[in-house]
């Protein structure tokens, strides 16, 4: 079966080709990722040091159309082989999503092509089932990304619980506002996993992200503004600082604290597990990557994280996830709608 994928909750526009299968044992199965088209929006945006929310949507707008021909067509195939499309319908930029989902009912609708809705997060974990198609629920995903710091067991291939999130800002968004600051290049944070190496992760003393006590949840309010507090003294002082050594102490803090409550994770509300994915445009992150897959080899659980073209925001893990869903028996009609919220 070829599932079409639509992904457009930020600033890529995205369409795939995916062809699914039933597994042997009655497991869904992977065949091939037919296409992968990604226009990405990153040189607009550097020159405003963020996404502007109304510029990608009229980027999206104009690049939907020409992504999805070009995903068909490196696929090989035309919609009339399509069995599914699928879109991302929430959570995102409100503006963002619905260029994709309008789009993708327009086009569901001319072709009579089942339409499903996807949740962006499940795209994200979905990315997982591409990496690894023998992967099977139940498992803990770690989910991090510009907008998500959280953990979710998954207990079948489209029921997630959530067990643990951030209370304020995600894990992404704090990685990319301080790599601003000091300078680094739009997106910040993958400047600043680059010259965390070159940094003393010990140098400076920073408040850790994982909030105390027994549940599982996160705040990086208060590291933010520690680390803009360090650089705005200095430069009060006049006294250098050095931006490597910041690079190091704050990806350190932000990694310790994940891996505790991971670990913690592990124990209480998803122990029993075996499986750990690691999932998000953060999951790129080399230090985060590091650390679970050491944290997971210590306590005797299978580790799996996508490529890094993968982590980030595409359209073959809508269609993955879209799969099962449509499975499942999801369908939705014209009078779907986008949300900017995780729940609808």
């Amino acid at each position: 079966m070829y599932v079409l994928g639509m992904e457009s909750s930020c600033d890529e526009t995205s369409a795939a080709v995916v062809e699914m299968t039933d597994g042997a044992d009655g497991t869904p199965a992977v065949c091939a990722i037919k296409s992968n088209i990604v226009a990405s929006q990153i040189e607009t945006h550097r020159l405003y040091g963020g996404v502007v929310p109304e510029i990608a949507s009229r980027a999206h707008i104009e690049a939907v159309s020409r992504i999805t021909r070009e995903a068909l067509d490196e696929a090989g195939i035309t919609l009339a082989d399509v069995g599914a499309v699928a879109v991302t319908s929430h959570p995102g930029l409100i503006g963002a999503l619905l260029v994709g989902v309008n789009f993708a009912k327009s086009l569901a609708y001319a072709n009579n092509i089942p339409l499903v809705p996807v949740n962006h997060i499940h795209g994200h974990v979905a990315a997982a089932y591409l990496q690894q198609p023998d992967l099977k629920p139940p498992f803990l995903a770690v989910v991090v990304s510009g907008g998500h710091t959280s953990f979710y067991v998954v207990e079948d291939y489209t029921t997630f619980t959530e067990i643990g999130a951030t209370r304020d800002d995600a894990c992404g968004e704090a990685f990319d506002k301080i790599g601003r600051v000091i300078g680094m290049p739009y997106p910040g944070g993958a400047a600043l996993d680059k010259l965390a190496y070159e940094g003393d992760p010990k140098a400076f003393s920073l408040p850790s992200p994982a909030v105390k006590g027994d549940d599982l949840d996160f705040s990086f309010s208060g590291l933010k503004t520690a680390a803009l507090n360090l650089i705005n003294q200095a430069e009060q002082k006049g006294e250098p600082l050095s931006r490597a050594d910041l690079a190091a102490s704050y990806t350190h803090t932000i990694v310790q604290g994940i891996v505790q409550k991971t670990d913690m994770a592990l124990q209480t509300k998803a122990k029993g597990v075996t499986t750990l994915v690691l999932a998000g445009g953060v999951a790129a992150n080399s230090h985060i990557r590091s650390a679970l897959s050491r944290l997971c080899e210590r306590r005797g659980v299978r580790f799996i994280v996508p490529d890094r073209p993968l982590c980030g925001d595409n359209a073959a893990m809508i269609a993955a996830a879209g799969y099962f869903e449509y499975e499942k028996g999801t369908r939705a009609d014209t009078s779907l709608n986008a949300s900017a919220s995780d729940y609808i």
